[in-house]
């Protein structure tokens, strides 16, 4: 039998809510020159039926104490986001915001979304998530020889909806 190491917790979605949980990594800062300030990662998790509403129990391995969480609940036509962190095997919500960028993408013609860097890792600092089954749209990656970085393209398919977020460092004002 496997041991994972790590910390798990759980949440509890009312009938017509999916709830998915991204941590925020941010990026050594010897990276920082070439890679954006933060990338993100999804949560594993797995489901269980409890009535009307479902038990999602999701897993982090490897924690760094404390752990910042990007919470986002999908229900119909909206999505609520909220800021977490995971401190002393407690799940806090974040009363300070964190910069998060997020949008609707809709186009009427089958599209590729963004090129955007990814890290030495493989991590990225952008998701593209279908709002209706909830996962995550997987890039195609590929090697840019021009520029010697390993980038992704993310396809989209005509006529619907999809909700991109990305973490961003906050910009002071002069």
């Amino acid at each position: 039998m496997a041991i994972i190491q790590g910390r798990h917790f759980s949440i509890t979605d009312p009938q017509g809510v999916s709830t998915v949980i991204y941590r925020v990594i941010e990026t050594d800062k010897n990276l920082l020159d070439k890679f954006p300030k933060y990338t993100v990662e999804r949560l594993q998790s797995a489901e269980e039926i409890r009535g009307d509403a479902k038990r999602r129990t999701f897993f982090i391995e490897d924690p760094v104490e404390p752990e910042s969480l990007v919470i986002l609940s999908f229900g119909k036509d909206r999505v609520v986001v909220n800021m977490g962190i995971l401190e002393n095997e407690k799940i806090k919500i974040s009363k300070t915001p964190v910069p998060v960028k997020f949008n609707t993408l809709y186009s009427e013609q089958e599209t590729e979304y963004k090129e955007f860097k990814y890290t030495p890792n493989l991590k990225r600092p952008i998701s593209i998530i279908d709002p209706e089954t909830t996962e995550e749209i997987k890039p195609v990656l590929y090697f840019d020889k021009d520029t010697n970085e390993v980038k992704g393209k993310c396809k989209l398919k005509p006529y619907k909806s999809y909700f991109t977020f990305e973490i961003r460092e906050e910009k002071e004002d002069n």
